[in-house]
Protein backbone atom coordinates (compact mmCIF):
# COMPACT_ATOMS: atom_id res chain seq x y z
CA UNK A 1 0.00 0.00 0.00
CA UNK A 2 2.75 2.61 1.05
CA UNK A 3 5.06 1.60 -2.54
CA UNK A 4 1.24 2.42 -4.16
CA UNK A 5 1.56 6.07 -2.36
CA UNK A 6 4.52 6.90 -3.00
CA UNK A 7 4.14 6.38 -6.82
CA UNK A 8 1.21 8.35 -6.79
CA UNK A 9 2.96 11.02 -4.50
CA UNK A 10 5.77 11.34 -6.97
CA UNK A 11 3.29 10.99 -10.13
CA UNK A 12 1.12 13.95 -8.64
CA UNK A 13 4.43 16.06 -8.64
CA UNK A 14 5.30 15.03 -11.88
CA UNK A 15 1.80 15.97 -13.44
CA UNK A 16 0.99 19.06 -11.50
CA UNK A 17 4.33 21.00 -10.16
CA UNK A 18 4.66 22.45 -6.78
CA UNK A 19 1.89 21.23 -4.13
CA UNK A 20 1.85 21.74 -0.61
CA UNK A 21 1.84 18.82 1.95
CA UNK A 22 -1.94 19.45 2.63
CA UNK A 23 -2.83 19.81 -1.07
CA UNK A 24 -0.81 16.40 -1.44
CA UNK A 25 -2.34 14.56 1.66
CA UNK A 26 -6.21 15.83 0.54
CA UNK A 27 -5.11 13.83 -3.10
CA UNK A 28 -4.30 10.56 -1.19
CA UNK A 29 -6.31 10.99 1.51
CA UNK A 30 -4.32 10.59 4.58
CA UNK A 31 -2.62 13.22 6.88
CA UNK A 32 -0.42 15.62 6.65
CA UNK A 33 2.41 13.99 8.87
CA UNK A 34 1.85 10.73 6.65
CA UNK A 35 2.97 12.82 3.26
CA UNK A 36 6.30 14.27 5.43
CA UNK A 37 6.58 10.92 5.92
CA UNK A 38 6.63 9.63 2.44
CA UNK A 39 8.32 12.60 1.29
CA UNK A 40 11.85 11.80 3.75
CA UNK A 41 11.65 8.47 2.37
CA UNK A 42 11.26 9.47 -1.27
CA UNK A 43 14.48 12.17 -0.52
CA UNK A 44 16.39 8.52 1.43
CA UNK A 45 15.55 7.13 -2.26
CA UNK A 46 17.41 9.31 -4.24
CA UNK A 47 14.43 10.21 -5.99
CA UNK A 48 15.08 14.23 -6.41
CA UNK A 49 12.16 16.03 -4.51
CA UNK A 50 13.10 18.96 -2.72
CA UNK A 51 11.02 21.75 -0.83
CA UNK A 52 10.69 25.46 -0.91
CA UNK A 53 10.00 27.19 1.88
CA UNK A 54 7.78 30.47 2.15
CA UNK A 55 3.95 31.90 1.48
CA UNK A 56 3.50 29.97 -1.57
CA UNK A 57 5.96 27.25 -0.98
CA UNK A 58 5.64 23.16 -1.19
CA UNK A 59 7.10 20.47 -2.63
CA UNK A 60 8.45 19.99 -6.06
CA UNK A 61 10.45 17.62 -8.24
CA UNK A 62 13.46 18.34 -9.80
CA UNK A 63 12.92 18.74 -13.89
CA UNK A 64 13.64 16.32 -16.05
CA UNK A 65 12.47 13.19 -13.79
CA UNK A 66 10.03 10.93 -15.78
CA UNK A 67 9.49 7.65 -17.48
CA UNK A 68 7.71 7.41 -20.87
CA UNK A 69 5.51 4.72 -22.39
CA UNK A 70 5.60 4.77 -25.88
CA UNK A 71 3.58 1.73 -26.74
CA UNK A 72 0.35 3.68 -26.34
CA UNK A 73 -0.97 6.26 -29.09
CA UNK A 74 -2.96 9.46 -28.21
CA UNK A 75 -6.06 7.12 -29.29
CA UNK A 76 -5.70 4.48 -26.96
CA UNK A 77 -4.71 6.82 -23.93
CA UNK A 78 -7.91 8.87 -24.95
CA UNK A 79 -10.05 5.84 -24.70
CA UNK A 80 -8.70 5.24 -21.14
CA UNK A 81 -9.01 8.30 -19.74
CA UNK A 82 -12.44 8.97 -21.01
CA UNK A 83 -13.88 5.13 -19.72
CA UNK A 84 -11.87 6.04 -16.49
CA UNK A 85 -13.92 9.12 -16.15
CA UNK A 86 -17.34 6.64 -15.79
CA UNK A 87 -19.29 6.49 -12.85
CA UNK A 88 -18.58 2.27 -12.39
CA UNK A 89 -15.64 2.50 -10.04
CA UNK A 90 -17.77 4.82 -7.53
CA UNK A 91 -20.01 1.47 -7.34
CA UNK A 92 -17.72 -0.84 -6.76
CA UNK A 93 -15.47 1.16 -4.54
CA UNK A 94 -12.58 1.80 -6.77
CA UNK A 95 -12.69 5.58 -7.02
CA UNK A 96 -8.87 6.07 -5.27
CA UNK A 97 -7.17 2.94 -7.41
CA UNK A 98 -8.89 4.58 -10.82
CA UNK A 99 -7.69 7.86 -9.34
CA UNK A 100 -3.81 6.53 -9.21
CA UNK A 101 -4.04 4.46 -12.55
CA UNK A 102 -4.74 7.31 -14.23
CA UNK A 103 -2.25 9.47 -12.89
CA UNK A 104 0.15 6.29 -13.79
CA UNK A 105 -1.36 6.53 -17.82
CA UNK A 106 -1.23 9.94 -17.90
CA UNK A 107 2.60 10.56 -16.46
CA UNK A 108 3.78 6.73 -19.05
CA UNK A 109 2.48 9.47 -21.93
CA UNK A 110 5.28 10.36 -23.86
CA UNK A 111 5.40 14.45 -23.83
CA UNK A 112 4.31 14.55 -27.26
CA UNK A 113 0.94 12.80 -26.26
CA UNK A 114 0.49 14.27 -23.12
CA UNK A 115 -0.90 17.66 -23.62
CA UNK A 116 -3.11 17.30 -25.99
CA UNK A 117 -4.95 13.72 -24.55
CA UNK A 118 -5.22 15.71 -21.26
CA UNK A 119 -6.93 18.53 -23.15
CA UNK A 120 -9.12 16.05 -25.66
CA UNK A 121 -9.93 14.46 -22.11
CA UNK A 122 -11.54 17.48 -20.39
CA UNK A 123 -13.86 18.05 -23.55
CA UNK A 124 -15.51 14.17 -23.21
CA UNK A 125 -17.79 14.03 -20.41
CA UNK A 126 -19.55 10.66 -19.59
CA UNK A 127 -22.34 9.95 -17.46
CA UNK A 128 -22.62 13.32 -15.31
CA UNK A 129 -23.99 13.66 -11.77
CA UNK A 130 -26.96 15.61 -13.73
CA UNK A 131 -29.05 15.11 -16.48
CA UNK A 132 -30.71 18.09 -18.26
CA UNK A 133 -33.72 18.14 -16.48
CA UNK A 134 -31.30 18.94 -13.81
CA UNK A 135 -32.53 15.49 -12.15
CA UNK A 136 -29.38 14.14 -10.13
CA UNK A 137 -28.33 10.53 -10.77
CA UNK A 138 -27.83 8.99 -7.27
CA UNK A 139 -24.94 6.30 -6.88
CA UNK A 140 -26.15 3.38 -4.26
CA UNK A 141 -23.36 4.06 -1.56
CA UNK A 142 -21.95 0.43 -0.15
CA UNK A 143 -19.94 0.66 2.96
CA UNK A 144 -15.94 0.44 1.99
CA UNK A 145 -14.76 -2.23 3.99
CA UNK A 146 -18.03 -4.56 3.14
CA UNK A 147 -17.22 -3.86 -0.51
CA UNK A 148 -13.39 -4.35 -0.38
CA UNK A 149 -14.61 -8.02 1.30
CA UNK A 150 -16.94 -8.87 -1.73
CA UNK A 151 -14.51 -7.86 -4.33
CA UNK A 152 -11.39 -9.96 -3.12
CA UNK A 153 -13.97 -12.51 -2.98
CA UNK A 154 -14.92 -12.56 -6.44
CA UNK A 155 -11.27 -11.94 -7.83
CA UNK A 156 -10.24 -14.61 -5.23
CA UNK A 157 -12.53 -17.50 -6.06
CA UNK A 158 -13.35 -17.78 -2.15
CA UNK A 159 -16.75 -18.07 -0.78
CA UNK A 160 -18.63 -14.98 0.39
CA UNK A 161 -21.00 -14.23 3.44
CA UNK A 162 -23.49 -11.19 3.09
CA UNK A 163 -25.52 -9.77 5.87
CA UNK A 164 -28.31 -9.16 2.76
CA UNK A 165 -31.61 -7.76 3.35
CA UNK A 166 -34.01 -8.68 0.58
CA UNK A 167 -37.09 -6.79 -0.50
CA UNK A 168 -39.49 -7.12 2.82
CA UNK A 169 -37.42 -9.30 4.91
CA UNK A 170 -35.16 -8.49 7.71
CA UNK A 171 -31.16 -8.59 6.76
CA UNK A 172 -30.23 -12.12 7.07
CA UNK A 173 -27.17 -13.93 6.60
CA UNK A 174 -26.22 -15.90 3.88
CA UNK A 175 -23.10 -18.17 2.23
CA UNK A 176 -22.75 -17.85 -1.44
CA UNK A 177 -20.57 -18.29 -4.28
CA UNK A 178 -19.81 -15.05 -5.84
CA UNK A 179 -19.48 -15.13 -9.72
CA UNK A 180 -18.78 -11.95 -10.97
CA UNK A 181 -20.03 -7.83 -10.42
CA UNK A 182 -22.08 -6.00 -12.63
CA UNK A 183 -22.92 -2.12 -12.74
CA UNK A 184 -25.97 -0.69 -14.53
CA UNK A 185 -27.42 2.51 -14.19
CA UNK A 186 -25.31 3.35 -11.30
CA UNK A 187 -26.27 0.30 -9.33
CA UNK A 188 -24.33 -2.45 -8.55
CA UNK A 189 -24.91 -6.10 -8.27
CA UNK A 190 -23.40 -9.56 -7.08
CA UNK A 191 -24.14 -12.47 -9.17
CA UNK A 192 -23.49 -15.46 -7.20
CA UNK A 193 -24.86 -18.92 -6.76
CA UNK A 194 -26.62 -20.25 -3.26
CA UNK A 195 -26.17 -23.91 -2.69
CA UNK A 196 -26.28 -24.40 -6.44
CA UNK A 197 -29.15 -21.67 -7.35
CA UNK A 198 -28.73 -18.60 -9.26
CA UNK A 199 -29.11 -15.66 -6.96
CA UNK A 200 -28.49 -11.61 -7.81
CA UNK A 201 -28.05 -9.24 -4.74
CA UNK A 202 -28.22 -5.65 -5.34
CA UNK A 203 -25.00 -4.43 -3.53
CA UNK A 204 -26.63 -1.67 -1.44
CA UNK A 205 -28.55 -3.67 0.30
CA UNK A 206 -25.59 -5.61 1.73
CA UNK A 207 -24.65 -4.13 5.06
CA UNK A 208 -21.45 -6.31 5.87
CA UNK A 209 -19.73 -9.48 4.28
CA UNK A 210 -16.71 -11.71 5.06
CA UNK A 211 -14.59 -13.49 2.84
CA UNK A 212 -14.21 -17.37 4.07
CA UNK A 213 -11.22 -19.16 3.25
CA UNK A 214 -12.93 -21.82 1.01
CA UNK A 215 -12.69 -22.10 -2.88
CA UNK A 216 -15.88 -20.85 -4.34
CA UNK A 217 -18.13 -23.72 -6.35
CA UNK A 218 -17.76 -21.94 -9.76
CA UNK A 219 -16.48 -22.46 -12.90
CA UNK A 220 -12.89 -21.05 -14.26
CA UNK A 221 -14.16 -19.30 -17.38
CA UNK A 222 -17.55 -16.82 -16.86
CA UNK A 223 -19.10 -15.09 -19.56
CA UNK A 224 -20.69 -12.15 -17.23
CA UNK A 225 -22.32 -10.60 -20.11
CA UNK A 226 -24.23 -13.75 -21.07
CA UNK A 227 -25.14 -14.76 -17.48
CA UNK A 228 -26.91 -11.40 -16.79
CA UNK A 229 -29.12 -11.22 -19.84
CA UNK A 230 -30.26 -14.56 -19.18
CA UNK A 231 -31.47 -13.63 -15.72
CA UNK A 232 -32.91 -10.72 -16.71
CA UNK A 233 -34.51 -12.87 -19.32
CA UNK A 234 -35.89 -14.69 -16.14
CA UNK A 235 -36.72 -12.02 -13.98
CA UNK A 236 -39.07 -10.51 -16.81
CA UNK A 237 -40.68 -13.45 -17.45
CA UNK A 238 -42.18 -13.61 -13.32
CA UNK A 239 -44.88 -11.61 -12.02
CA UNK A 240 -44.30 -8.70 -13.91
CA UNK A 241 -46.62 -6.91 -16.47
CA UNK A 242 -45.83 -6.47 -19.88
CA UNK A 243 -47.53 -2.73 -21.83
CA UNK A 244 -47.86 -2.38 -25.55
CA UNK A 245 -47.29 2.20 -25.35
CA UNK A 246 -47.58 4.53 -27.66
CA UNK A 247 -45.02 7.78 -26.89
CA UNK A 248 -43.56 10.89 -28.32
CA UNK A 249 -40.06 10.50 -29.10
CA UNK A 250 -39.25 13.26 -27.38
CA UNK A 251 -40.41 11.52 -23.68
CA UNK A 252 -39.04 7.88 -24.83
CA UNK A 253 -35.62 8.54 -22.70
CA UNK A 254 -38.06 8.88 -19.82
CA UNK A 255 -39.95 6.23 -20.21
CA UNK A 256 -36.73 4.00 -20.28
CA UNK A 257 -35.46 5.31 -17.14
CA UNK A 258 -38.70 4.11 -15.15
CA UNK A 259 -39.31 0.70 -17.13
CA UNK A 260 -38.16 -2.59 -15.76
CA UNK A 261 -37.31 -3.02 -19.62
CA UNK A 262 -38.49 -2.28 -23.21
CA UNK A 263 -38.04 -5.31 -25.49
CA UNK A 264 -38.97 -3.66 -29.09
CA UNK A 265 -39.72 -0.23 -30.56
CA UNK A 266 -40.52 0.73 -34.38
CA UNK A 267 -42.29 3.70 -35.73
CA UNK A 268 -45.90 4.43 -35.09
CA UNK A 269 -48.29 7.23 -36.36
CA UNK A 270 -47.36 11.01 -36.16
CA UNK A 271 -44.07 10.28 -35.65
CA UNK A 272 -44.37 8.59 -32.26
CA UNK A 273 -42.94 5.32 -31.36
CA UNK A 274 -44.66 2.00 -30.40
CA UNK A 275 -42.87 0.00 -27.67
CA UNK A 276 -43.07 -3.26 -25.63
CA UNK A 277 -42.34 -1.89 -22.26
CA UNK A 278 -42.36 -4.40 -19.11
CA UNK A 279 -42.93 -2.78 -15.70
CA UNK A 280 -42.78 -4.75 -12.33
CA UNK A 281 -46.66 -4.57 -11.47
CA UNK A 282 -49.80 -2.31 -12.96
CA UNK A 283 -49.31 0.05 -10.13
CA UNK A 284 -46.05 0.45 -11.35
CA UNK A 285 -47.34 0.90 -15.07
CA UNK A 286 -49.80 3.44 -14.01
CA UNK A 287 -47.61 5.72 -12.46
CA UNK A 288 -44.86 5.46 -15.08
CA UNK A 289 -47.74 6.41 -17.83
CA UNK A 290 -49.07 9.31 -15.65
CA UNK A 291 -45.64 11.12 -15.67
CA UNK A 292 -46.01 11.26 -19.42
CA UNK A 293 -49.21 12.64 -19.54
CA UNK A 294 -50.69 13.24 -23.01
CA UNK A 295 -47.10 12.31 -24.68
CA UNK A 296 -48.04 8.67 -24.24
CA UNK A 297 -51.02 6.28 -24.10
CA UNK A 298 -51.32 2.34 -23.25
CA UNK A 299 -52.91 0.14 -25.58
CA UNK A 300 -52.61 -2.79 -23.73
CA UNK A 301 -53.25 -4.41 -21.19
CA UNK A 302 -56.77 -3.23 -21.03
CA UNK A 303 -56.36 -2.84 -16.66
CA UNK A 304 -53.98 -0.36 -16.98
CA UNK A 305 -56.18 1.69 -19.93
CA UNK A 306 -58.80 1.37 -17.49
CA UNK A 307 -56.61 2.58 -14.08
CA UNK A 308 -55.53 5.34 -16.23
CA UNK A 309 -58.87 6.47 -17.85
CA UNK A 310 -60.55 6.27 -14.14
CA UNK A 311 -57.48 8.19 -12.79
CA UNK A 312 -57.80 11.49 -15.26
CA UNK A 313 -61.64 10.84 -14.74
CA UNK A 314 -61.26 11.59 -11.04
CA UNK A 315 -58.76 14.46 -11.58
CA UNK A 316 -60.73 16.18 -14.27
CA UNK A 317 -63.88 16.10 -11.57
CA UNK A 318 -61.90 17.56 -9.37
CA UNK A 319 -61.14 20.44 -11.28
CA UNK A 320 -63.95 20.33 -13.43
CA UNK A 321 -66.25 21.80 -10.20
CA UNK A 322 -66.24 25.86 -9.60
CA UNK A 323 -64.52 26.56 -6.56
CA UNK A 324 -66.61 27.68 -3.64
Amino acid sequence: MRADRLVSLVLLLRQRGRLTADALARELEVSTRTVLRDIEALSAAGVPVYAERGRHGGFALLPGFRTELTGLNHDEALALLTAGSGRGEQVFGLGSALASAMRKVVDALPESHRATVRDAAQRILVEPETDLLSRRLVTEEVPGTTMTEIRRAVLGGHRLRIHYAATGQRPQWRTVDPIGLVTVRDRGYLLATRSGADRTYRLSRVSAAEGLPEPAQRPHQVDLDRIWRERCARFLSSDHVATLIRVNPERREELLGTAVAVRAAEPDTAGWLRLEATFQDLRHAEWALWQLGTDAEALSPEPLRTALRDRATAIATRYGNARA
